[in-house]
C-alpha cells in the first residue's frame, strides 16, 4: 500500500470542518459525506469553544457546502483512510501494513510491533498522524495478541468510584 505521508496528498484539496460536540459525533458527520474523503482525521480544539474538528482530503473537488473552520491542524486521529475498511477481525502487523495506509504499529510503551505478531482489530483502528506517518498504538491483550489502544466504547474515567 502506498504512505499517504504528507506529500503524498501534494495537489490534493484539504478542507477543515469544524463544531462536533465529540469524536462520536464527528464520525457520524464523517459516515454520512457523499463523496467519501480519502484521510479524515479528527482533532480536539479548546479555542474558540472545545469542539472536535476534522481535516478532510478528497481525491477530487471537496462538496461546496462543507462548513469550514479557520487554520489548520497537524497530527490527529486518522477515521477514514485507504484500507480501513480490510481492517477486520485478526490480522499480522505485516498485513496491517499491506492491506493498509498505516507505515507503523507500535506497543504502547514499548517501541514498534514484530511484524509476525497478532493483532485483534475488533473492528476498529484509529491510527494517528505523527511525524507525517499514520501510527496504529496497540497494546498486550488475553490471549497473546495485541488490540488498538483505542477502543470503540471505552471505559469512562473514574467509572468504579
Amino acid at each position: 500500500m502506498t504512505s499517504l505521508s504528507p506529500t503524498g496528498f501534494d495537489g490534493l484539496p484539504v478542507v477543515e470542518a469544524g463544531g462536533h460536540p465529540d469524536t462520536a459525533a464527528a464520525e457520524h458527520w464523517l459516515a454520512s459525506l457523499d463523496p467519501q474523503p480519502v484521510l479524515a482525521c479528527t482533532h480536539l480544539v479548546r479555542e474558540p469553544r472545545p469542539q472536535v474538528t476534522c481535516t478532510l482530503i478528497f481525491a477530487g473537488e471537496p462538496p461546496a457546502d462543507l462548513p469550514r473552520a479557520e487554520g489548520s491542524r497537524d497530527g490527529g486521529r486518522a477515521v477514514v483512510f485507504p484500507g480501513v475498511q480490510r481492517l477486520t477481525g485478526e490480522l499480522t502487523v505485516a498485513d496491517v501494513l499491506a492491506v493498509s495506509a498505516i507505515d507503523r504499529v507500535e506497543i504502547l510503551g514499548g517501541g514498534s510491533a514484530d511484524s509476525s505478531a497478532v493483532v485483534r482489530t475488533n473492528d476498529f483502528v484509529r491510527p494517528q498522524w505523527r511525524d507525517g506517518a499514520l501510527v496504529l498504538v496497540t497494546m498486550p491483550a488475553v490471549g497473546g495478541v495485541l488490540v488498538p489502544f483505542e477502543t470503540r466504547n471505552p471505559t469512562p474515567c473514574c467509572a468504579a468510584h
